[in-house]
């Protein structure tokens, strides 16, 4: 029988005498309930999972009777609904074992943290990490930190494309591999590495360079959630496109330009835009605007990249994924984001509302370039 319980990490705290808030101090969690007799403060005191609902709404009652019976049960509906309540009396998980179960412990409290959706069982979102599958396309900087995470978090299966070997700078950002890696394949070193962390995941890998969107479109086929942490070819992020666009498969890309770090969030089962959509529109901004002439040096600088830009993008793209598998947190999809490592404050989502007519993945014409 459920016996509702405000979750840890959503503690509440009554401001003066007519206000409480719920959810923290975390943008997209915390909520303020005016309260001016008492009763929600009250109320959230008897959700401590030692009650079932009846006995909650026994004892606000005699506590507050101008509060009916079917308000109180109410609010206890909307705070589960909002997220906020989990069940003191559910039963012990099925499909994770003694020891995941401990492994995953500190985990189960940032989900619950972020989870916003009411479920029957606090490990839901570590279930549903176990039995999905993603493909990693690139093991560089972003690719190995990201790789790491899923791992760490525990994703079922993970399968790692990457065409090179271990070169000394790589290892200034590419964190699986150590300087007795050196002159070995990327994959390799990465699949040995990700075992080493967690045994309980089937990893593995191929060495293999994407040279178009077939490729992909193979690679989306057998997954979950395709993550492109490759920035090369060119059009490797357009292929990756269209190939999810054709399988349905939920994407993510990662990546930097500078300290500029950015990703971006797919799912092409909700209709788009999609990433082909942004780039043409950027297209079309650029057009309009006045000729830009670029200045010209006799040599290229190096590629501009250090363990923290690789490996916020990795996270982040790792996050992505997450969210992308579980629903928690709820990121707004179809977009791409980035943060600048200069301020800490210049965040941006960029993407445009609609599906560009033009699109030549997603828009009217699309067959004629497929």
């Amino acid at each position: 029988m459920w016996r509702p319980r405000v979750k840890p990490e959503h503690r509440p705290v009554r401001h003066g005498t007519d206000r409480v808030r719920i959810g923290g101090i975390v943008p997209g969690i915390a909520a303020d309930i005016r309260d001016p007799d008492g009763w929600v403060w009250a109320l959230l005191g008897l959700l401590d999972g030692s009650r079932v609902v009846d006995q909650v709404v026994a004892d606000l009652v005699h506590r507050f009777p101008t509060h009916p019976a079917d308000e109180v049960r109410e609010a206890i509906v909307d705070l589960d609904r909002a997220g906020y309540l989990e069940d003191a009396a559910e039963p012990a998980p099925t499909g994770l074992s003694a020891a995941e179960l401990l492994r995953y412990e500190r985990g189960l409290g940032m989900w619950r943290w972020m989870d916003r959706a009411a479920w029957s069982s606090s490990w839901k979102t570590q279930l549903l990490l176990r039995r999905s599958r993603v493909v990693v396309i690139g093991i560089g900087g972003v690719g190995c930190t990201a790789a790491l995470d899923l791992v760490a978090s525990g994703i079922g299966r993970l399968h790692c494309v990457e065409p090179d070997v271990v070169e000394l700078s790589n290892l200034n950002r590419q964190i699986l591999f150590t300087e007795g890696d050196l002159g070995r394949p990327k994959v390799q070193a990465a699949v040995q590495r990700l075992k080493e962390y967690n045994s309980d995941i089937h990893i593995t890998g191929e060495q293999h360079r994407v040279d178009g969107p077939a490729a992909i479109r193979e690679l989306a086929a057998s997954s979950d959630v395709l993550l492109l942490a490759a920035d090369e070819p060119q059009h490797i992020r357009s292929w990756a496109n269209q190939a999810c666009w054709a399988t349905g498969t939920a994407w993510v890309h990662g990546g930097y330009h500078g300290p500029l770090v950015n990703i971006g969030v797919y799912r092409p089962s909700v209709g788009g835009p999609c990433y082909d959509c942004a780039y043409a529109a950027e297209r079309e901004h650029i057009a309009a605007q006045p000729k830009r002439t670029f200045w010209t040096a006799d040599t290229s600088p190096p590629h501009a990249a250090s363990a923290v830009s690789a490996g916020i993008a990795g996270h982040l793209a790792a996050h992505a994924v997450m969210s992308l598998i579980t629903g928690v947190p709820a990121l707004r999809v179809n977009r791409q984001f980035g943060v600048s490592l200069v301020t800490l404050q210049d965040c941006y989502a960029l993407g445009p509302d609609a599906p560009h007519p033009g699109c030549p993945t997603c828009g009217p014409h699309r067959a004629r370039h497929r």
